[in-house]
């Protein structure tokens, strides 16, 4: 194998891109598949977990890497075997299980943060150096033990046994996650072993894990919220969009829904259960009840200052809804919506209600998901109204909720796509 680099650190790898042999685009890496010996010899890596195009997480074989690069990552060919990776009981993830891993060399006590590896005689890749910290008990007066990096066969504790029997920080990983996106984030902890996943969503911030948990697989959503202890799933219901916490709670239980409801602030309980009221394929079911709500006196200023809000999505800030008081859904009398574009074109000063869009029809809860659907298709929306039958804005229901529900069950674990990519097949995990 022809590397351009001699020594490579998992970190620095991760996320490179994949590359074919003629320069076509095939992925990011996303983890390193190592296989642990007995003794203290230096593991030797089996290949690379590649995330295609569409999201999909498939194993390359280290032999069909022709090149390692600062910037890229190039293989022999363009195809690849199209399923899904699995991990295999001797083997290990390196960013998603060596990180942090707790261990022992010349007797102190130290953290794994980085592993390097380096080709050998035979062109297999060898996992030959790490980088350790000293774990000193930090108190008042003392220092953070500097990094190192040893020989591996310096330190002990990293059999599989060890790895999935002790506890294990999630620092280094979080770090790998920083600049990653929730949906990227779903994937990574899926392809972790349960104790891992666990110890990562231990240690997220709410808000991050919230996000993450939007776009989990079902079952991977109420596995992971029967493991959190009652009040910190409350907390992490209260984070999630009003219609996503709805979609999991209709999946549980009722004793455990009814549960966590109670945990959940009445504030932020109180609209997943009106959502709850609705089934889960209609207007009322699909829509959220927190779009951009304004009075009849808002400015366009105000308008466009509500739209900048960073955390509405695209499809939600598309659209500001007029209503008379109150604001909160469901509001007073709806009176119409404004488009972004049409609120661009406008002076600042204008006051939004003159420009309000009056004759666009509305979608009632009962709505079936069918009737959404071509409600969109006809009027080429991104975001349209639900309205009760007294002229009530109950909510707003958005396209990405409209898909989610279009999609084929399990879309998120098969992927962006189903069937052939047109990277190919080829080789299995071997």
């Amino acid at each position: 194998m022809a590397a351009a680099v001699k020594r490579v650190f998992a970190a620095q790898l991760a996320r490179l891109p994949v590359f074919g042999p003629d320069g076509e685009s095939i992925g990011k890496v996303r983890d390193l598949v190592a296989g642990l010996r007995l003794d203290q010899n230096p593991p030797q890596v089996l290949g690379l977990v590649v995330e295609l195009n569409t999201r999909h997480r498939v194993f390359v074989p280290m032999l069909r890497v022709t090149a390692i690069e600062p910037n890229a990552v190039t293989l022999a060919t363009g195809s690849v075997n199209m399923r899904r990776f699995h991990q295999r009981p001797n083997e290990v993830l390196v960013l998603g299980q060596l990180f942090d891993a707790r261990a022992s060399s010349g007797g102190a006590r130290i953290t794994v943060i980085d592993a390097a590896m380096e080709p050998s005689r035979t062109r297999d890749w060898l996992l030959t150096k790490l980088a350790i910290r000293e774990r000193t008990g930090l108190g008042i007066g003392r220092r953070r033990a500097g990094l190192r990096v040893v020989p591996w066969s310096e330190v002990s504790g990293l059999n599989l046994a060890e790895l999935t029997g002790q506890p294990q920080g999630a620092g280094q990983l979080l770090v790998q996650f920083d600049t990653m996106r929730a949906v990227d984030i779903a994937a990574t902890m899926r392809d972790l072993p349960l104790k891992r996943r666990h110890e990562v969503a231990d240690a997220m911030d709410d808000e991050r894990l919230a996000d993450v948990l939007e776009e989990l697989p079902e079952d991977d959503q109420k596995e992971l919220v029967a493991y959190l202890a009652e009040e910190r799933a409350a907390d992490i219901l209260e984070a999630m969009n009003p219609d996503d916490a709805a979609d999991l709670l209709a999946e549980m239980p009722s004793a455990d829904k009814n549960r966590l409801l109670e945990l959940m602030h009445p504030d932020e309980s109180e609209p997943v259960r009106r959502l709850l009221a609705y089934s889960a394929d209609t207007a009322g079911g699909l829509m959220t009840p927190e779009p951009v709500v304004l009075t009849p006196d808002a400015t366009v200023a105000e308008a466009l200052a509500h739209i900048r809000n960073a955390d509405l999505t695209p499809a939600l800030a598309s659209m500001v809804f007029v209503c008379r008081p109150p604001s909160a859904t469901p509001t007073g009398r709806y009176l119409g919506c404004a488009h972004f574009q049409q609120l661009l074109r406008e002076p600042p000063a204008d006051l939004v209600a003159a420009i309000t869009d009056t004759g666009l029809p509305v979608l009632r809860p009962s709505d079936s998901l069918a009737e959404v659907t071509r409600y969109f298709a006809a009027y080429n929306l991104t975001c349209a109204p639900v309205v009760d039958s007294s002229d009530h804005l109950l909510g707003a229901v958005t396209v990405d909720d409209v898909l989610d529900h279009l999609l084929p069950e399990g879309w998120r674990e098969t992927g962006l796509r189903d069937g052939a990519d047109p990277v190919g097949e080829e080789t299995e995990h071997a």
